[in-house]
């Protein structure tokens, strides 16, 4: 079976994944060391929302591997005006300390929103969008903190017709933080290539992003002892995504970003989350057969 063949199978049995599951979805998938991919719609501009973290703590890493700041910093962090959330700092009650790293831990461990925009402060947007314009991935854009989405969501849903989600601006990549599938296996790539940093900070890059609570998505199409997934989730109302690197024993990369939209606002859709992994799944071997 010839190289151009396998991906477009893969691409085929992908799309009728999506359609079983009942959503529509884009994904993007990289051999690491090869460059070889495949793809579904993986071009197409997606709103981030969480997953922007990760362009977030790139960012804050090549910061400290250039000197200009020091991930080992301490800051205190009093209970009043935390980011809303459902986890990590939101929920905590009283105030704490934390070094900048620790920090970015909380942010992939638990999507820890309050954690995240203490550092989007400290780093700012401004320096994120440059370090991936960079990195050579424009379309990958914050205009958002994490409390700015959660306010535009609460406008949405306040709305004359909050059920009709598709006019969400928190949805609308031309109006929140966005990328697209490929740029954010691109993103994932260099890290793993030692080409956002190198050394001692790249490897202490890699391991945070290996430490994220969530395996129902992308990790569910791995379920094996020896294949190490590290990646990132994101949810929106009717959006379900994650970018994750898939890591065999063999020394086989692959990066990883899949998003999908239900038609369904509802908070739990297991086939909708199962996709995720399932799809992922199919693109790697494909790559791997290549």
């Amino acid at each position: 079976m010839t190289n151009q063949v396998l991906p477009r199978k893969a691409a085929a049995r992908i799309t009728a994944a999506f359609t079983d599951a009942g959503v529509t979805g884009r994904l993007h998938a990289l051999d690491i060391d090869t460059g070889a991919t495949v793809s579904v719609a993986g071009t197409q501009p997606v709103p981030t929302s969480s997953l922007h973290k990760v362009p977030l703590l790139a960012t804050l890493y090549r910061e400290a591997a250039a000197g200009r700041l020091d991930r080992t910093r301490q800051i205190e962090i009093p209970t009043e005006a935390r980011t809303p959330g459902l986890s990590g700092l939101a929920v905590m009650r009283d105030a704490v300390r934390l070094s900048l790293r620790d920090l970015a831990t909380l942010v992939v461990a638990v999507s820890d929103n309050a954690a995240a925009d203490v550092l989007w402060r400290e780093v700012g947007l401004d320096t994120v969008n440059r370090t991936m314009a960079e990195l050579g991935l424009p379309e990958t854009v914050a205009v958002h903190l994490m409390t700015d989405i959660h306010d535009l969501l609460r406008a949405d849903r306040a709305a004359p017709d909050p059920s009709d989600v598709n006019g969400f601006s928190a949805l609308d990549p031309a109006r929140t933080n966005r990328s697209t599938p490929q740029e954010l296996t691109a993103l994932f790539a260099a890290v793993w290539r030692d080409e956002v940093c190198g050394g001692e900070l790249g490897a202490e890059l890699r391991s945070l992003l290996g430490g994220q609570a969530w395996t129902h998505r992308l990790a569910s199409g791995f379920p094996f002892d020896d294949v190490r997934v590290s990646g990132k989730t994101a949810t929106l109302p009717t959006l379900r995504a994650e970018a994750a690197v898939v890591e065999y024993p063999d020394g086989g990369r692959y990066a990883v970003a899949v998003f999908t939209r239900a038609a369904s606002p509802a908070t739990v859709l297991p086939a909708a989350d199962a996709v995720i992994g399932t799809t992922a799944r199919i693109a790697v071997d494909a790559l791997r057969l290549r």
